[in-house]
Protein backbone atom coordinates (compact mmCIF):
# COMPACT_ATOMS: atom_id res chain seq x y z
CA UNK A 1 0.00 0.00 0.00
CA UNK A 2 2.85 2.35 0.83
CA UNK A 3 4.45 1.63 -2.55
CA UNK A 4 1.22 2.48 -4.34
CA UNK A 5 0.94 5.73 -2.43
CA UNK A 6 4.50 6.68 -3.30
CA UNK A 7 3.90 5.89 -6.98
CA UNK A 8 0.71 7.95 -7.00
CA UNK A 9 2.45 10.92 -5.39
CA UNK A 10 5.34 10.65 -7.85
CA UNK A 11 2.96 10.59 -10.81
CA UNK A 12 1.09 13.61 -9.42
CA UNK A 13 4.32 15.59 -8.95
CA UNK A 14 5.48 14.68 -12.48
CA UNK A 15 2.15 15.79 -13.93
CA UNK A 16 2.34 19.12 -12.09
CA UNK A 17 5.84 19.69 -13.40
CA UNK A 18 4.73 19.03 -16.98
CA UNK A 19 1.89 21.52 -16.74
CA UNK A 20 4.01 24.09 -14.88
CA UNK A 21 6.69 24.02 -17.57
CA UNK A 22 6.54 27.10 -19.73
CA UNK A 23 6.38 25.73 -23.26
CA UNK A 24 5.79 29.10 -24.91
CA UNK A 25 8.84 31.22 -23.94
CA UNK A 26 6.79 34.16 -22.69
CA UNK A 27 9.39 35.23 -20.11
CA UNK A 28 12.18 35.15 -22.68
CA UNK A 29 10.17 37.23 -25.17
CA UNK A 30 9.30 39.80 -22.52
CA UNK A 31 12.93 39.96 -21.41
CA UNK A 32 13.95 40.91 -24.96
CA UNK A 33 11.33 43.66 -24.98
CA UNK A 34 12.09 45.04 -21.52
CA UNK A 35 15.88 45.09 -21.86
CA UNK A 36 16.03 47.18 -25.05
CA UNK A 37 17.27 50.75 -24.70
CA UNK A 38 15.20 53.50 -26.27
CA UNK A 39 17.73 53.78 -29.10
CA UNK A 40 17.64 50.05 -29.80
CA UNK A 41 13.84 50.08 -29.71
CA UNK A 42 13.71 53.01 -32.14
CA UNK A 43 16.12 51.25 -34.51
CA UNK A 44 13.98 48.09 -34.30
CA UNK A 45 10.84 50.04 -35.26
CA UNK A 46 12.63 51.86 -38.10
CA UNK A 47 14.27 48.78 -39.58
CA UNK A 48 11.08 46.78 -39.04
CA UNK A 49 9.14 49.33 -41.07
CA UNK A 50 11.55 48.96 -43.99
CA UNK A 51 11.49 45.17 -43.56
CA UNK A 52 7.68 45.13 -43.50
CA UNK A 53 7.05 47.43 -46.48
CA UNK A 54 10.08 46.92 -48.72
CA UNK A 55 11.31 43.46 -47.76
CA UNK A 56 10.50 42.26 -51.26
CA UNK A 57 13.30 44.46 -52.63
CA UNK A 58 15.97 43.01 -50.33
CA UNK A 59 14.56 39.54 -49.72
CA UNK A 60 17.72 37.78 -50.93
CA UNK A 61 19.90 39.56 -48.38
CA UNK A 62 17.29 38.97 -45.66
CA UNK A 63 17.12 35.26 -46.49
CA UNK A 64 20.91 34.93 -46.30
CA UNK A 65 20.99 36.80 -42.97
CA UNK A 66 18.17 34.64 -41.57
CA UNK A 67 19.95 31.43 -42.50
CA UNK A 68 23.22 32.80 -41.11
CA UNK A 69 21.52 33.30 -37.74
CA UNK A 70 20.02 29.82 -37.96
CA UNK A 71 23.45 28.39 -38.66
CA UNK A 72 24.90 30.43 -35.82
CA UNK A 73 22.59 28.88 -33.24
CA UNK A 74 22.86 25.40 -34.74
CA UNK A 75 26.66 25.69 -34.82
CA UNK A 76 26.74 26.82 -31.20
CA UNK A 77 24.80 23.74 -30.16
CA UNK A 78 26.86 21.33 -32.28
CA UNK A 79 30.14 22.93 -31.22
CA UNK A 80 29.21 22.76 -27.56
CA UNK A 81 27.90 19.20 -27.69
CA UNK A 82 30.52 17.45 -29.80
CA UNK A 83 33.63 19.61 -30.17
CA UNK A 84 33.74 21.66 -26.96
CA UNK A 85 34.24 24.80 -29.07
CA UNK A 86 31.13 26.97 -29.23
CA UNK A 87 32.84 29.86 -31.04
CA UNK A 88 34.19 27.72 -33.87
CA UNK A 89 30.89 25.89 -34.25
CA UNK A 90 28.91 29.13 -34.42
CA UNK A 91 31.22 30.68 -37.04
CA UNK A 92 31.25 27.55 -39.21
CA UNK A 93 27.49 27.07 -38.90
CA UNK A 94 26.68 30.68 -39.79
CA UNK A 95 29.05 30.73 -42.76
CA UNK A 96 27.89 27.34 -44.06
CA UNK A 97 24.17 28.07 -44.08
CA UNK A 98 24.68 31.60 -45.40
CA UNK A 99 26.72 30.27 -48.33
CA UNK A 100 24.22 27.47 -49.04
CA UNK A 101 21.30 29.92 -49.03
CA UNK A 102 22.70 31.84 -52.02
CA UNK A 103 22.50 29.11 -54.71
CA UNK A 104 19.43 27.57 -53.03
CA UNK A 105 17.55 30.85 -52.71
CA UNK A 106 14.16 29.47 -53.76
CA UNK A 107 14.42 26.68 -51.20
CA UNK A 108 15.64 29.07 -48.51
CA UNK A 109 12.78 31.52 -49.04
CA UNK A 110 10.23 28.72 -49.20
CA UNK A 111 11.51 27.31 -45.91
CA UNK A 112 11.29 30.76 -44.32
CA UNK A 113 7.74 31.08 -45.66
CA UNK A 114 6.85 27.73 -44.10
CA UNK A 115 8.36 28.78 -40.76
CA UNK A 116 6.40 32.05 -40.92
CA UNK A 117 3.17 30.12 -41.51
CA UNK A 118 3.95 27.84 -38.57
CA UNK A 119 4.65 30.83 -36.34
CA UNK A 120 1.30 32.41 -37.17
CA UNK A 121 -0.76 29.27 -36.59
CA UNK A 122 1.12 28.50 -33.37
CA UNK A 123 0.32 32.03 -32.24
CA UNK A 124 -3.33 31.45 -33.08
CA UNK A 125 -3.25 28.24 -31.02
CA UNK A 126 -1.80 30.18 -28.07
CA UNK A 127 -4.31 33.02 -28.48
CA UNK A 128 -7.22 30.57 -28.29
CA UNK A 129 -5.80 29.20 -25.00
CA UNK A 130 -5.52 25.69 -26.33
CA UNK A 131 -3.21 23.27 -24.43
CA UNK A 132 0.34 24.57 -24.72
CA UNK A 133 1.87 21.09 -24.71
CA UNK A 134 0.23 20.52 -28.11
CA UNK A 135 1.13 23.87 -29.65
CA UNK A 136 3.45 22.00 -32.00
CA UNK A 137 0.32 20.65 -33.70
CA UNK A 138 -0.90 24.16 -34.46
CA UNK A 139 2.53 25.15 -35.71
CA UNK A 140 2.78 22.03 -37.89
CA UNK A 141 -0.45 22.94 -39.71
CA UNK A 142 0.99 26.35 -40.58
CA UNK A 143 4.33 24.90 -41.65
CA UNK A 144 2.65 22.48 -44.05
CA UNK A 145 0.25 25.08 -45.42
CA UNK A 146 2.87 27.81 -45.62
CA UNK A 147 5.37 25.46 -47.22
CA UNK A 148 2.91 24.30 -49.89
CA UNK A 149 1.86 27.85 -50.75
CA UNK A 150 5.48 29.03 -50.76
CA UNK A 151 6.57 26.35 -53.22
CA UNK A 152 3.59 27.03 -55.50
CA UNK A 153 3.66 30.85 -55.43
CA UNK A 154 7.16 32.10 -54.65
CA UNK A 155 6.15 35.74 -54.24
CA UNK A 156 3.80 34.80 -51.39
CA UNK A 157 6.72 33.21 -49.52
CA UNK A 158 8.73 36.42 -49.92
CA UNK A 159 5.90 38.63 -48.69
CA UNK A 160 4.98 36.26 -45.87
CA UNK A 161 8.36 35.93 -44.21
CA UNK A 162 9.36 39.58 -44.71
CA UNK A 163 6.02 40.86 -43.39
CA UNK A 164 6.22 38.60 -40.36
CA UNK A 165 9.83 39.56 -39.62
CA UNK A 166 9.17 43.26 -40.05
CA UNK A 167 6.03 43.12 -37.95
CA UNK A 168 7.86 41.30 -35.15
CA UNK A 169 10.57 43.98 -35.07
CA UNK A 170 8.03 46.82 -35.05
CA UNK A 171 6.00 45.22 -32.26
CA UNK A 172 9.09 44.51 -30.15
CA UNK A 173 10.41 48.06 -30.49
CA UNK A 174 7.03 49.73 -30.00
CA UNK A 175 6.20 47.72 -26.87
CA UNK A 176 9.65 48.47 -25.47
CA UNK A 177 9.15 52.22 -26.02
CA UNK A 178 5.70 52.10 -24.40
CA UNK A 179 7.06 50.13 -21.45
CA UNK A 180 9.87 52.65 -20.96
CA UNK A 181 7.37 55.51 -21.17
CA UNK A 182 5.25 53.88 -18.47
CA UNK A 183 8.29 53.41 -16.23
CA UNK A 184 8.96 57.18 -16.07
CA UNK A 185 5.38 58.05 -15.16
CA UNK A 186 4.52 59.18 -11.65
CA UNK A 187 3.55 56.72 -10.32
CA UNK A 188 5.07 54.13 -12.70
CA UNK A 189 2.61 51.79 -14.39
CA UNK A 190 2.97 48.36 -15.99
CA UNK A 191 -0.11 48.18 -18.20
CA UNK A 192 1.85 46.87 -21.18
CA UNK A 193 3.45 44.11 -19.11
CA UNK A 194 0.11 43.08 -17.61
CA UNK A 195 -1.50 43.05 -21.05
CA UNK A 196 1.36 40.97 -22.42
CA UNK A 197 1.14 38.34 -19.65
CA UNK A 198 -2.59 38.27 -18.91
CA UNK A 199 -4.10 38.47 -22.39
CA UNK A 200 -2.96 35.53 -24.52
CA UNK A 201 -4.51 37.06 -27.66
CA UNK A 202 -2.50 40.29 -27.43
CA UNK A 203 0.82 39.37 -29.09
CA UNK A 204 -0.61 36.94 -31.70
CA UNK A 205 -3.20 39.54 -32.73
CA UNK A 206 -0.55 42.24 -33.16
CA UNK A 207 1.64 39.86 -35.16
CA UNK A 208 -1.18 38.72 -37.44
CA UNK A 209 -2.43 42.24 -38.09
CA UNK A 210 1.04 43.59 -38.88
CA UNK A 211 1.76 40.60 -41.16
CA UNK A 212 -1.52 41.09 -43.02
CA UNK A 213 -0.79 44.81 -43.49
CA UNK A 214 2.69 44.01 -44.80
CA UNK A 215 1.40 41.43 -47.30
CA UNK A 216 -1.29 43.79 -48.61
CA UNK A 217 1.09 46.74 -49.02
CA UNK A 218 3.90 44.65 -50.50
CA UNK A 219 1.51 43.05 -52.97
CA UNK A 220 0.61 46.51 -54.28
CA UNK A 221 4.27 47.49 -54.53
CA UNK A 222 5.24 44.26 -56.28
CA UNK A 223 2.47 44.53 -58.85
CA UNK A 224 3.50 48.10 -59.63
CA UNK A 225 7.19 47.33 -59.95
CA UNK A 226 8.75 46.32 -63.26
CA UNK A 227 12.19 45.40 -61.96
CA UNK A 228 11.10 42.82 -59.34
CA UNK A 229 12.85 39.55 -59.99
CA UNK A 230 13.02 36.22 -58.25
Amino acid sequence: MDCLTILAQTAEISTERVYDTQIVPVDYIWEQIATLSWLQAFIAVSFGGVYLLYGWRIFKALAVISFAFLGLYAGMWVGGQFFDNVLLGSVVGAALLAILAIPLMRWAVSILGAVAGGTLTAGLWYACKLPEQYIWAGGLVGIVAGGMISFIVFKIAVMLFTSLGGGALIITGALSLLYQYESIQNPPTENIKELFYNQSWFMPALLMISTAVGIIVQNKFVRGSRDWSV
